[in-house]
């Protein structure tokens, strides 16, 4: 097939920009700096498709004003994350400075070529929201990597060149596919890689553009040399480094890998003295690090360069608003007054968000695929406007490489009205796509109503933090998306990560009065009522999560030719009758509580005020399905198996996980059925407690809890099993490096973080405690989220001493080995005192038993210690048993884990604590406030698997945030936090603080006690009664 020519066409017409108008960058309501008076020049700009642009600017107009003109020609909304770069005098690549002058920045500017060029690299691409941003980073990861600046592997360059190639020719077809990478160079030393190129690109047939932009950039954002932009540098014994900046800190490179990295937290100050940049660290006794960190770099304005690039970056990530400028001083001037000029990062999405753009459907005119990807304030062309495919363009269709933009173009938002015309965009396809998806309604040409909805926050990528500090808004459980231009914002590509707290927009939330008091006062007041209440909560949830077996699961997976004949029956015949069963069960609770509320037939009363007749006749009903229960083992074996023999299953069963339906692990929801006997088991012991033996309903209910008490003590065995099953499953997803982890007889005991001491100090690490084996781990620059490990540790013949006063750090011990020891501390007394427990007890089984054998690792990864010796060890980051794995499983991975949890959170969970999750799942409708808002909202919550998962109400199919409570206290407000309602608790971590408010106080009993038994040891505090807690 032959390759077309390209023809040379501007940025602004092939992204679709207008030739008359922009939309200004400016905040709402703001209109564009006035063009200063003077003489104006000409300045030549280089866009990131290789095409250069003119704007007429005047000399003494601030750079902001040229980027501003740039951003407009290309209708670009969040252009805060690019600037303009160019060569100074000394041949040093600096960026346009915002506040000066352009006439003193650029000497000879009619010979200067400026570049528009990516300024500041988010962790995660799900922060952009707008798809031409995207479309914009992805040229600039394609110009990274084919200049050599991105530096990967053979494999990520490859999977990276074959999504820009989809983008930019459509599906895979074999000789077109390998004629157009002979004609075009993507990557340096690309012939080898041909075939292992169009073997990628063939597997990703029907992916849009705005698809395949989102893809390249979740591999590239992953990569080590990501955003980097290396500063030349000295350390003290004259070895070369390199220094670089990126969102979370300073970062040292040797070569094209990281030695060291200093978070904005830890760093006091940045400064430089001639040649010399210095790095203050803040004082930290656990550190290795000197206070004050020197490197020697070629000149002082070399110094200065990256100095400046660094505050940008620290204040554009870290602070919630521009910084104010300094008052200037009145006699004598010390250090640098430059600052940074511009709108934060939140400030960026916050307006956005708020925003509303009318959009119009535009192609890639440098890709075949046509796709929307331009959002402009002009009307969109009518249907018949728009050129068919084989037709020739219009006049002025093809322009030149080089246009000239004057400052007048430049209009904003408001005024944008005022100036439209009926210029419509050529080239545009009346069947477009919108969001990656075939819109067959044709093109848009109205705004779509904003008013009124509500945002949901796209959350960070799971193998990004989230820092208590950060100024990255939350995630919004209550909120669906808004629009932006006219069309909703773009799905993250990934899972939210774990520290993503769900903070609801406070605009457009639902407020509740003292009127919702009053009609919430007209219900039952009896406990029982309440009880029986919370059987209703939950069986929607339980009956929810069994649709997500039956329906999702078996939509997405369960009808693919992959998924074997035996599982697929053995899913439908297992979970099909529960699903039928408590779906009647279910309408049986919903009209009982109807009656007993009064609000259908408000004259019946006594006999209707129960529930136990109605759970003793559905849990007779249930023991014919008991046969169902014990396939529970049957359909995760079976899943297991197939599984493990067919790699495309495996694939769909990863990505249904991550699908926002799967809010838990998979095997999770297989086991509902068992762990749903377990409530039903303890509803009806509370309202045994609750009733008098005289009461009508005691009766029924004493029945009912014997039957179930019976089946459950049948299953009680076999549960304990099935949990440590699914557990070491789910843990095997975690892991690169291990084979053969899911044993007979192996038991998982605890997870979680402590710090090991090596060579270059204390470093965080993973680790694993099984009945037979520790591992250690710790979560590098992968392909994926999963857990790289380190090495493995014998129980066999093991002790652990307390460690404290021998190496003078606080909560340590060592673990002597046979082979070796391991120093390690814990991040507090209570969580040194469960780690050494529970090893102890391990230890005690592993020497008493005959247990699996303790070889897990594919290859040797243990460092080669004496027996005798305890000294901290020099440990590799570089683990080379990882390497292989990852590269097999290159796709995304669930990043809200109770591991990645542990990991952020610096924390540890057992199975003890796990199993006691599982018994106290909890669902029902709460009233949230923030810290600092007015107003409540109400929110259907659902506690399970230590988090807290937010809906609209009970009928949505997804949550649409979570809250992970590990690390979290919860307590009940002060007098001085001015909360005058009843029934009232606190959920704070650091800086982060909400507000729940219950029902009743039954209601809020019962969340203060399964809230508890997560964020608190259980059992080590008295769970206050609501009566304490009535304001006064």
């Amino acid at each position: 097939m032959a390759e077309p020519e390209r023809s040379a066409i501007g940025a602004g017409q092939r992204l679709g920009a207008p030739e008359t108008l922009g939309i200004s960058t400016l905040d709402p309501g703001h209109k564009p700096p006035a063009m200063p008076s003077g003489r104006h020049v000409t300045i030549r700009v280089r866009m990131l498709d290789d095409t250069e642009e003119l704007f007429d600017v005047s000399q003494k107009a601030s750079g902001k004003v040229l980027l501003d003109m740039v951003c407009s020609h290309m209708n670009l909304i969040e252009g805060d994350y690019f600037g303009l770069e160019f060569q100074n005098h000394q041949r040093m690549t600096v960026w346009l400075d915002h506040v000066k002058p352009i006439i003193k920045q650029l000497t000879r500017p009619k010979q200067t070529i400026l570049t528009f060029a990516v300024k500041f690299f988010p962790p995660d691409h799900a922060q952009l929201l707008e798809e031409l941003t995207r479309y914009l980073f992805a040229l600039q990861i394609k110009r990274d990597i084919s200049c050599g600046r991105l530096t990967c592997n053979d494999t990520s360059a490859a999977l990276m060149v074959s999504h820009i190639i989809q983008s930019e020719i459509g599906d895979f077809e074999e000789s077109q596919c390998r004629s157009h990478l002979l004609n075009n160079s993507y990557i340096p030393y690309q012939i080898p890689l041909i075939d292992k190129i169009m073997e990628f690109h063939s597997k990703i047939t029907g992916q849009s553009p705005a698809e395949s932009d989102r893809q390249l950039l979740e591999v590239a954002r992953r990569l080590e040399m990501y955003g980097i932009r290396l500063h030349a540098a000295k350390d003290r014994e004259g070895a070369r480094l390199g220094l670089a900046v990126g969102p979370t800190g300073v970062l040292v490179l040797q070569g094209n890998s990281k030695i060291n990295s200093f978070n904005w937290s830890k760093v006091r100050k940045l400064s430089f003295k001639r040649k010399r940049f210095l790095v203050k660290l803040r004082p930290d006794l656990n550190s290795s690090h000197q206070s004050t960190l020197e490197f020697l770099m070629g000149s002082r304005d070399c110094c200065k360069v990256f100095w400046k690039i660094c505050v940008e970056y620290h204040a554009f990530f870290r602070l919630f608003e521009e910084p104010k400028p300094k008052p200037k001083p009145v006699l004598f001037t010390r250090g640098s007054s430059f600052r940074f000029s511009g709108r934060t990062q939140k400030q960026v999405i916050d307006y956005v968000r708020e925003s509303e753009f009318k959009k119009i459907p535009v192609d890639r005119k440098h890709s075949r695929v046509q796709h929307n990807i331009r959002l402009s304030p002009l009307p969109c062309p009518r249907p018949q406007d728009a050129p068919t495919e084989g037709e020739a363009p219009e006049d002025g269709a093809e322009s030149p490489p080089r246009r000239h933009w004057k400052e007048s173009a430049l209009v904003s938002a408001e005024d944008a009205s005022a100036s439209r015309t009926t210029t419509t965009t050529t080239g545009a396809s009346p069947s477009h796509q919108r969001n990656g998806r075939e819109d067959a309604t044709g093109p848009v040409c109205r705004a779509e109503e904003a008013r009124g909805s509500t945002q949901l926050t796209h959350p960070e990528h799971q193998s990004t933090e989230v820092a208590p500090s950060s100024p990255h808004p939350s995630a919004s459980p209550g909120h669906s998306q808004a629009m932006v231009n006219g069309q909703k914002p773009l799905e993250p590509c990934g899972p939210p990560s774990p520290l993503t707290s769900p903070l609801l927009n406070d605009a457009g939330s639902v407020r509740t009065d003292d009127e919702d008091e009053v009609r919430r006062k007209r219900f039952p007041t009896d406990r029982a009522y309440f009880i029986a209440k919370e059987l209703l909560t939950t069986e929607r949830t339980y009956l929810k999560d069994l649709e997500v077996v039956t329906v999702s699961f078996h939509s997405a997976v369960g009808q693919d030719e992959a998924t074997p004949d035996s599982l697929r029956k053995t899913l439908l015949s297992t979970f099909e009758p529960l699903h039928k069963f408590h779906d009647g069960f279910l309408r049986e609770v919903e009209q009982r509580l109807a009656l007993w509320e009064g609000r259908s037939n408000a004259h019946i009363k006594g006999d209707y005020q129960r529930i136990g007749d109605v759970m003793l006749k559905n849990l007779q009903g249930l023991k014919p399905l008991t046969a169902n229960l014990h396939k529970q083992s049957e359909v995760l074996l079976e899943l297991e198996k197939a599984c493990r023999a067919s790699r495309r299953l495996e694939d769909l069963c990863r990505d249904f996980e991550l699908q926002k339906v799967c809010y838990v692990p998979l095997n999770v929801f297989i086991l509902r059925p068992l762990h749903r006997l377990s409530h039903y088991k303890q509803i009806l012991e509370r309202l045994c407690k609750h009733y008098p033996a005289t009461h009508v309903d005691f009766r029924d209910c004493r029945a009912a809890l014997a039957d179930v008490s019976e089946v459950v003590e049948q299953f009680q065995g076999s549960l304990i099993k099935m949990e440590n099953f699914q557990k070491l499953l789910e843990l095997k997803k975690d892991f690169i490096g291990v084979d053969n982890l899911v044993v007979p007889g192996r038991e998982f005991i605890r997870l979680g973080c402590l710090s090991k001491l090596s060579g270059k100090g204390l470093q965080q690490r993973m680790f694993f405690l099984f009945n037979d084996v520790i591992l250690y781990t710790s979560r590098g620059m992968t392909a994926t989220n999963r857990f790289k490990v380190h090495g493995q540790l014998s129980l066999h013949a093991m002790t652990i001493r307390g460690s404290e006063d021998e190496w003078g750090v606080p909560h340590a011990f060592t673990l002597v080995g046979k082979q070796q020891s391991v120093v390690v501390a814990a991040s507090s007394l209570i969580e040194m005192e469960k780690w050494m427990d529970d090893i102890q007890v391990a230890i005690d089984i592993a020497n008493t038993s005959n247990g699996p054998s303790s070889d897990l690792l594919t290859s040797s990864v243990i460092d080669n210690k004496r027996p005798d010796v305890s000294s901290p060890e020099a440990e590799s980051e570089d683990d080379t048993t990882a390497s292989r794995t990852s590269l097999e499983r290159p796709g995304p991975h669930r990043g809200n884990t109770m591991v990645h949890v542990c990991w952020h959170r610096n924390t540890s969970v057992s199975m003890v604590d796990f199993s006691l999750a599982v018994e106290n799942q909890l669902s029902g409708n709460l009233l949230r406030k923030f810290k600092n808002s007015n107003g409540w909202q109400k929110l259907w919550v659902v506690f399970t698997n230590f988090s807290l998962f937010f809906y609209k109400s009970h009928q949505d199919e997804y949550p649409l945030a979570s809250l992970p409570l590990l690390g979290y206290s919860v307590t009940i407000p002060s007098e001085t936090e001015n909360i005058h309602k009843e029934y009232v608790f606190k959920l704070h971590f650091k800086s982060h603080v909400y507000y729940f408010r219950s029902e009743s106080e039954y209601a809020f009993d019962r969340w203060m006690e399964v809230i508890r038994s997560v964020t608190v040891p259980f059992g080590s505090a008295r769970i206050p009664k609501s009566k304490e807690l009535r304001p006064r």
